[in-house]
């Protein structure tokens, strides 16, 4: 998925705007509740408690739609109900296992956009004119 694929940006800036100096602090919220909200909901998974997936997901979904993550919000929210119908038909989530795989890898990517938004600086791939950045900031270059 590309980056218009990942983040419906016009939402992004919406927030952006709405949230003025305060932006950057609630961004960095939901990196730390979505760090958190992944790794609970990781370990839920391998517990196979589906009662410990719904309010992380929750959490995520509602987070990720915020700032305009729709594929992030879309998967939290499909692991929110489908926990919930396990916990009402008392079954464990193993269904889950392959969607919560493909949650950190896809929160991660969201991170990356949002990092490279907010700050040009992040992920640079050239310095310079069109030359490939070495990697060793502040080594001279022979």
């Amino acid at each position: 998925m590309g980056a218009a694929e990942l983040v419906d940006w016009g939402v992004f800036a919406r927030v952006r705007t709405e949230l003025g100096s305060g932006f950057v602090r609630i961004l960095g919220y939901f990196r730390e509740d979505g760090i958190k909200a992944v790794g609970v909901i990781e370990q839920a998974i391998r517990d196979r408690s589906a009662a410990a997936l719904v309010l992380p997901a929750h959490t995520l979904k509602g987070e990720a739609r915020q700032f305009g993550a729709m594929p992030l919000a879309e998967i939290a929210e499909e692991i929110e109900a489908t926990a919930r119908r396990c916990v009402e038909a008392r079954e464990t989530p193993d269904e889950l296992i392959e969607r919560i795989v493909e949650l950190r890898p896809l929160f991660e990517a969201t991170l990356r956009l949002f990092d490279r938004e907010v700050n040009p600086l992040v992920d640079r791939r050239t310095t310079g004119f069109g030359r490939k950045a070495s990697g060793s900031f502040g080594v001279a270059q022979r």
